[in-house]
């Protein structure tokens, strides 16, 4: 063999290790290093990506060495990918003042504390930096996770243990793999996720809540309920809960949410523990958290329930580690989040995200939310935020769910189809409905918008054969009656002009009139100026228009079990009893309304615009 002549074989050298280093970075995991090479999915970030993200393990112990020995061994056994992760220890301090102590109690405290001590000292951390801290005082469970972090950057997540928990060795490959695909893939991203729980799913705090019943196949899904039992936080959203909770406190509102059991943990301990508080506020924010189900009571991170703070005597591990040798599926095959269940703190199934914003999409939207072959259409037009979210929660609290919630294009609209709440953006589908139809409608203000869009979602309901009653946001139910009891199949339009209820039945002669030519006399009608201001709603302009077809039978509801709430509390007893609906003027202050529904406790929402508590209906 003829041996290359130096030049050419210095190229051949310098060619090979370029392509060595290529070959054998891109085959490896990402990095936290400041130069990381990225995968395809971190990719789509590149610029937020540049200088990597870091996992900081946050353990919290107090004085079980044990239980600490066996947690920290736990950690250093797991595969870090070469990735730097830091560990920072907090350590408790015995309670103060010690005077009514003898002196031989006084000297085991101190000892315990100094053998943790040494213990930390001469234990090794080879994969970033230790750092402890021990406290002067004890400042307890919950002041221990609340002041153990506050993010250095977006781009910095803590996973926090309590020392009585054992982790799996492929702890971080599963976190690290979450991580990568759905904080920093575009595509799988949610802003209202706030973390990740390696425990077992074993609890459901919602009273009456669903059983967890999953199955094999589902081995991730997203849960409301935060985990304490190595729990992966997110950034932002902890940023978020921690200036959340210094303003409740500094007022004194406590975190109570009725339905909840964690609410009577709460009244019974106390500041003693710190998870009412996060879930109080994840209530109020509509977050989600993730979860894994590896089946046979399998988990990465499992607690072995130590005596504590939270059990008077060791109850043993709650499930068992999932490690390589127990290992018969590919835990790191996570699925797109679009993929993915939710679930509430009843453990409901909750449908995220679904907007309508044409014909096509309104079809797949409306037959997930019929009941019965039946919708329930609400106009969010005229109505202020508070209002809604209050007559949101009376759904909930009557188990009503077969809603569609009719608004113009804003953040509000879609935060509600963000919680889970299934909507029509007005704006966007009039407006598709303009270049779908060739049609000329006029310069659509918010009451032309609100009315032809309601014609055209009847009609939609109609096409699938589903009745639909239409109400406004001035109106709340006190119970589900009128919705579930039967309507008079002998008339096709009921309509009550004072509240502006209306509903609509899918008979064969609706059907025959609610079609293209009917909604353009409807747009024609709102275009006269000379329409009176009193019929201008839809339930006016529709009933009128339908009258001079003499084809449809059109009855009015009943109002003797509508009480109307007024300026003044005059009739307020009457409202009291027996009735299954309120309503009110779209003119009446904001101010007066709230009051007046606090007076007939029918205001159920919080400072914070939430419900004052869960309500869970076992399916």
């Amino acid at each position: 063999m003829v041996n290359p002549p130096k030049k050419h074989f210095l190229l051949f050298c310098l060619f090979a290790l370029i392509f060595y280093s290529y070959y054998h970075h891109s085959s490896l995991p990402i990095s936290s290093n400041p130069n990381p090479s990225l995968s395809q999915d971190i990719a789509v970030f590149p610029n937020h990506f540049s200088q990597g993200f870091s996992v900081i393990i946050k353990l919290l112990t107090f004085n079980r060495l044990n239980s600490l020995s066996r947690c920290l061994k736990s950690l250093a056994a797991a595969d870090y990918l070469s990735d730097t992760v830091h560990l920072h220890i907090y350590i408790d301090h015995f309670p103060l003042p010690i005077s009514n102590h003898s002196s031989e109690s006084t000297d085991f405290y101190l000892e315990e504390s100094r053998q943790i001590l040494r213990f930390i000292d001469g234990f090794k951390w080879k994969f970033g930096e230790k750092i402890v801290q021990y406290r002067t005082g004890n400042v307890g469970l919950q002041a221990q996770w609340l002041e153990a972090w506050w993010p250095s950057s977006d781009h910095e997540f803590a996973f926090v243990v309590e020392d009585d928990l054992e982790v799996s060795p492929l702890f971080y490959k599963f976190l690290r793999g979450l991580i990568v695909k759905y904080y920093y893939n575009s595509s799988n991203f949610s802003q209202s996720i706030y973390g990740a729980s390696l425990q077992r799913p074993r609890f459901v705090p919602g009273k009456h809540g669903n059983k967890i019943d999953l199955d094999s196949g589902t081995h991730l899904f997203l849960y409301q309920l935060v985990g304490t039992w190595g729990q992966l936080l997110f950034p932002k959203p902890w940023k978020e809960f921690r200036l959340w909770y210094d303003e409740h406190k500094t007022k004194g509102i406590k975190p109570f949410l009725d339905g909840m059991v964690t609410t009577g943990w709460y009244k019974k301990m106390g500041e003693r523990i710190w998870t009412p508080w996060f879930i109080k506020f994840i209530h109020s924010r509509g977050y989600f958290n993730f979860y894994t189900n590896f089946q046979n009571q399998r988990a990465l991170s499992v607690s072995h329930r130590d005596a504590g703070v939270n059990y008077g005597k060791s109850a043993g591990p709650d499930s068992q580690l999932l490690d390589e040798s127990s290992l018969d599926f590919n835990f790191l095959d996570m699925q797109p989040l679009s993929n993915l269940k939710w679930y509430d703190f009843c453990f409901r199934k909750v449908f995220l995200e679904r907007v309508a914003r044409s014909m096509d999409e309104l079809g797949s939207v409306l037959h997930a939310v019929q009941k019965q072959e039946t919708v329930l259409l609400v106009s969010l037009f005229g109505a202020s935020e508070v209002v809604i979210r209050n007559l949101l929660c009376h759904f909930e609290r009557l188990n009503i769910w077969n809603y569609l919630l009719i608004g113009s294009h804003s953040d509000f609209l879609f935060d509600l189809a963000r919680r889970g709440h299934a909507v029509v953006d007005a704006d966007e589908f009039l407006h598709n409905i303009r270049a779908y139809k060739s049609m000329n409608f006029q310069d659509s203000n918010a009451r032309y918008t609100e009315v032809l869009v309601k014609a055209y979602v009847i009609k939609k309901c109609l096409e699938y054969r589903y009745n639909s009653w239409i109400v406004n946001g001035n109106l709340l139910f006190v119970n589900s009656d009128l919705f579930l009891q039967s309507i008079d199949t002998t008339s096709d339009f009921f309509v009550s002009k004072s509240s502006e209820l209306v509903h609509v039945r899918s008979s064969s002669a609706v059907q025959k009139i609610w079609t293209d030519a009917f909604l353009s006399e409807i747009a024609i009608t709102m275009d006269k100026i000379s329409l009176p201001r009193e019929c201008r709603s839809f339930a006016c302009i529709v009933t009128n228009l339908l009258e001079q077809k003499r084809s449809v039978a059109i009855k009015t509801i009943d109002e003797t079990n509508f009480g109307r709430v007024e300026a003044e509390n005059a009739n307020q007893s009457s409202l009291e009893v027996g009735k299954k609906i309120l309503y009110w003027s779209a003119e009446l202050g904001l101010d007066v309304v709230q009051k007046r529904l606090k007076e007939l406790s029918m205001w159920i929402i919080d400072g914070d615009s939430s419900c004052l508590a869960v309500f869970c209906h076992q399916s």
